[in-house]
């Protein structure tokens, strides 16, 4: 989902659009498809992408944009946990998901979460978790730390690239509504922190 025509917003389509373009497996098995705790290479190669990212990120952060902006502990409040299994199940085997009849807020939140937590490498590749560790200690100011912040960024495989974005575009506006949801970005990175970087 787009939110107006910045020049952040048309960057972010086409880097979705640039994951899109990336060839498919056609030698694949559909029955052993599986979508949690999937790399998100196979996820594209089983075709298991919407605009460049894997559908059921792509579906739940819909979902909760529409549903879930106001909902007071967006992400701190657990789901029901069956419902989040029956979701999980569905995605695995593929069948077609209507969040908005088969969900609620809290427990579209909860297999969002559940998804990146199960990311074999998480979305900050483990390869790159000593220089983001050292980017943090390092003591020189913020406005250089920032562009180093930046060009670490990009050194993520495009496909994981393409998801932190789309991901903190989301949480920013899940933080914009944090009078009513009581979620700001510090709420957030508590809970998304350790599911990005595992």
């Amino acid at each position: 989902v787009m939110y107006g025509q910045s020049k952040s917003a048309v960057r972010l389509k086409e880097d979705m659009k640039k994951i899109a373009a990336l060839p498919l497996n056609k030698q694949r098995d559909d029955s052993c498809q599986k979508v949690f705790g999937v790399s998100l290479q196979d996820l594209h190669q089983q075709g298991r992408t919407k605009n460049g990212l894997p559908a059921v990120v792509w579906n739940t952060v819909e979902y909760l944009t529409q549903h879930g902006l106001t909902q007071e502990g967006l992400f701190r409040v657990n789901g029901n946990m069956k419902m989040v299994d029956q979701l999980r199940l569905k995605y695995d085997r593929g069948e077609e998901v209507e969040l908005a009849k088969d969900a609620d807020v809290c427990s579209v939140a909860s297999l969002l979460k559940l998804f990146l937590r199960e990311l074999p490498d998480g979305v900050i590749t483990s390869a790159l978790h000593p220089r983001f560790i050292q980017l943090y200690q390092d003591t020189r100011n913020d406005a250089e730390k920032n562009n180093n912040l930046k060009e670490l960024i990009k050194e993520l495989p495009d496909a994981n690239y393409c998801l932190l974005k789309y991901l903190c575009r989301f949480l920013t506006r899940v933080a914009e509504h944090h009078t009513v949801n009581r979620m700001n970005i510090f709420n957030l990175a508590t809970i998304f922190g350790p599911s990005c970087f595992q």
